[in-house]
């Protein structure tokens, strides 16, 4: 008779703990995303600003190769770094 009770309130303590590790699963990832979006907000806007600073003193070329070769080498870096720790 005591089995099944026993039974019943583990099932119950297991649907909650199930319940709340979803939950936090579900901020995780939200916070994720917006971590990420914040992130790319922030690049284009520091990109634009760049760019208009960069574009008084120099042609409009000059101004996006500069901008280009800032990311991409912060882009090169990340990718290094992130080889380096996966080795």
């Amino acid at each position: 008779m005591i089995g099944p009770l026993l039974r019943v309130a583990a099932s119950a303590a297991a649907a909650r703990s199930l319940r709340s590790a979803a939950q936090d699963a579900l901020n995780r990832a939200l916070l994720t995303v917006g971590a990420a979006l914040a992130i790319g907000v922030s690049a284009v806007c520091l990109s634009f600003s760049a760019y208009a600073l960069l574009e008084r003193q120099l042609d409009p070329a000059s101004a996006s190769a500069i901008v280009g070769a800032f990311w991409g080498l912060l882009g090169l870096g990340y990718f290094a770094t992130t080889r380096r720790r996966r080795n």
